[in-house]
């Protein structure tokens, strides 16, 4: 059995090709559905059915980790993700895609759970944030290669989703040699056996926390999603199209271990005040001169650069927060509010193109991270020690 240091590197390695997957799926279905000549209401809404998955997975997941532990659980999901990926090119019927995608989302929200639940349990406090930031950092990785998949296109629609399933099989083949553990007793068996009171607890201490998944979910699945539909029809050749979305993600790379380290010694709230801030203005310019292809490539990489760290900043802030009995709560949270978010993006800025074809859809995502930055400006500093006394 494997080391303490390459079974984090395992689950590294399952979150990367998971963010590889999803980043390959959002663009890739949205350009062929907009080629078949779905409108963009229908290609945002379909888009919905990865989170639609994770959504209504998440309130399932606590008691099966109790009783089967990290591992089986982690190779249940990865095992649904790849088979799934494997059957997209066998019959292309909108509906049939539309279960394919919620049995991803259902596949991935499990595989996340068991790795994120796993890593946040055992990371030392002085480096937690560091440590999930490469949680965020691999997950961008994969996200960053994901959309160039959409180039294969011109070699087959089977071929993205072969070499995704593929790849996804090699990496969790190396689970076999990882050593089973379940969760602490504390961890899973506290406040009764109730997961509503766990939930209702962790939000009352946390909900801050949660804005940031929340927020980077939107922002994943709207750049993934509807921003290739939008490209094309403002006159963006497609192959540039699937060249600028990852800037998004390859900039997040540069910042990611930074932002978590400086969130380590600073406090959380600080810097995801500052990153939303930095956001705002990323997107205001991307909404002024997107008919310029260079300056859509700034504007995704200083993006990136500020908000594509949010996933993480948000996981590591809701550790903080929380005493260490309701992490699978939190954990489950900040996956539901990311789906939640993802859901919304599509479908919000789905119907905005349909209802204002005239105006830029990223003012849509400056209002959201508006709203996110007030609120967070609101909360008042937590007090982490008195949490963890609660």
């Amino acid at each position: 059995m494997v080391s303490k240091q390459t079974r984090f590197w395992i689950l590294i390695g399952l979150v990367t090709i998971s963010g590889f997957s999803q980043g390959m799926l959002l663009p890739l279905i949205a350009v062929i559905l907009e080629q078949n000549g779905i409108s963009s209401s229908i290609n945002g809404l379909h888009a919905t059915g990865l989170y639609i998955g994770i959504l209504i997975s998440s309130p399932f997941m606590e008691r099966p980790l109790q009783r089967v532990g990290y591992k089986p659980m982690i190779m249940f999901g990865g095992a649904l993700v790849i088979v799934s990926l494997a059957l997209f090119p066998f019959w292309q019927a909108l509906w049939f895609w539309f279960i394919l995608r919620v049995t991803i989302g259902i596949g991935d929200q499990i595989l996340h759970f068991g790795t994120q639940t796993w890593i946040t349990a055992t990371a030392e406090k002085h480096n937690r944030g560091r440590s999930i930031a490469y949680y965020g950092l691999f997950f961008s990785v994969g996200f960053t290669l994901g959309p160039l998949m959409t180039n294969l296109l011109a070699f087959g629609i089977y071929v993205p989703f072969i070499i995704s399933s593929s790849l996804s099989l090699i990496v969790w083949l190396f689970m076999i040699w990882v050593r089973n553990e379940t969760p602490e007793k504390d961890l899973t068996t506290a406040y009764g056996t109730s997961s509503i009171k766990r939930f209702a607890k962790a939000i009352r201490l946390a909900w801050v926390a949660f804005l940031p998944p929340l927020a980077y979910g939107f922002l994943e699945a709207t750049l993934h999603g509807i921003f290739p539909v939008y490209g094309m029809r403002i006159g963006h050749d497609v192959n540039l199209l699937s060249l600028i979305i990852p800037c998004f993600a390859a900039a997040s790379l540069f910042s990611q271990i930074p932002l978590g380290a400086l969130s380590d010694r600073i406090g959380r709230k600080k810097v995801i005040l500052t990153v939303v801030a930095g956001g705002i203005i990323a997107f205001l310019a991307a909404a002024l001169f997107e008919s310029s292809v260079i300056a859509l490539f700034a504007t995704f990489a200083l993006g990136g650069l500020f908000v594509g760290s949010l996933f993480s900043l948000g996981i590591s802030f809701m550790t903080d927060l929380l005493p260490k009995d309701l992490l699978p709560a939190g954990n489950i949270l900040c996956g539901m509010a990311f789906s939640v978010g993802s859901i919304l993006g599509p479908f919000l800025s789905g119907f905005f193109l349909d209802l204002w074809p005239n105006l830029s859809f990223f003012y849509v995502i400056v209002t959201l991270l508006i709203i996110v930055f007030a609120a967070t400006v609101y909360k008042k500093d937590p007090d982490a020690a008195a949490f963890q006394h609660t």
